[in-house]
């Protein structure tokens, strides 16, 4: 009677724990990106469940069925040679399944590093990411503005975020819309995510980073294309230019809040010229075009 009441109390406390937890926000993607590394984690959960499952059973059955028995002590029990087929089901089954994540892994790898299915024929919104200690700067070169610690993004339209940092490494992440990316010194990466939905998420870096790490966080909004255009030129009309005086400033270790500027900093800091991830950019063909341009000319 006194083990039931433990166990009773055991699940009681377990599910008044879980009542208290917040959904997991890489289960709750809100684009293609995310959506497809959703999927494949449940599958991953999906599989590793079933052979917890199978195992446990089959540990169960030996248990029960190869349990002490009230035989004399000197019974010896017949010599029993090795069966080839549970030797192959044991080994092969394992085999299958690594084979099977692997594939399923390569391709979803492939998939989430190019840009995001159904967006291959619209221009993307290039957005410049880098990070400096404690916070981080997004640069907007198409529409000549720039934000700290938030970033507006419209919705049903690729994005691609140039990643790189102005001091340690970092990793850019925004769980309901794709996985991380790390931010270096000395190149930029490229990470293609998108916004299937209006609404606001949480970004940060996922990436230790000294003390302020843990408040190392930004804000991101999704929204119509139309009110992301209307921000914009809201910013235009009211936020002050950055200079390179406020820009250095800015990259003093130290936490801020949200801050808007007209122009780049860009312009007189511009991004490391290692461009690492971004086959597939319609910018970098239009530059590799002109490059080959100039090179024939020369000749």
């Amino acid at each position: 009677m006194k083990l039931k009441w433990v166990l009773l109390s055991v699940m009681i406390t377990i599910s008044a724990v879980l009542t208290g937890c917040e959904p997991l926000m890489v289960l709750d993607p809100k684009g293609p990106q995310a959506a497809r590394q959703a999927s494949d984690i449940m599958m991953s959960i999906g599989i590793m469940s079933f052979i917890v499952i199978v195992v446990f059973s089959l540990l169960a059955f030996m248990l029960i069925k190869y349990r002490a028995s009230k035989q004399s002590e000197d019974y010896e029990p017949p010599y029993i040679e090795g069966n080839i087929w549970v030797e192959a089901i044991c080994v092969g089954i394992p085999i299958l399944i690594v084979a099977f994540l692997s594939v399923v892994s390569v391709r979803s790898n492939y998939i989430v590093e190019a840009t995001p299915e159904g967006y291959e024929h619209k221009e993307p919104l290039v957005i410049y990411a880098s990070s400096s200690n404690w916070k981080w700067h997004f640069s907007y070169p198409e529409q000549g503005i720039e934000t700290v610690n938030y970033l507006y993004i419209p919705t049903d339209r690729a994005l691609e975020f140039k990643l790189y940092s102005h001091g340690p490494i970092t990793s850019f992440w925004i769980p309901q819309l794709g996985g991380q990316k790390y931010a270096m010194a000395d190149m930029v990466t490229t990470l293609h995510l998108a916004a299937d939905e209006a609404g606001e998420y949480m970004g940060r870096n996922a990436n230790f980073s000294g003390k302020g790490f843990a408040e190392n966080i930004f804000e991101v909004t999704a929204m119509p294309e139309q009110e992301f255009e209307d921000w914009v030129e809201e910013v235009k009309d009211t936020a002050s230019p950055i200079t390179e005086a406020k820009f250095n400033e800015l990259l003093e270790p130290g936490h801020l809040g949200r801050m808007t500027f007209t122009g780049t900093h860009l312009e007189f800091s511009p991004a490391p010229e290692h461009n690492h991830g971004a086959g597939n950019s319609s910018q970098d063909n239009e530059h590799h075009d002109e490059e080959e341009h100039s090179d024939h000319s020369g000749h």
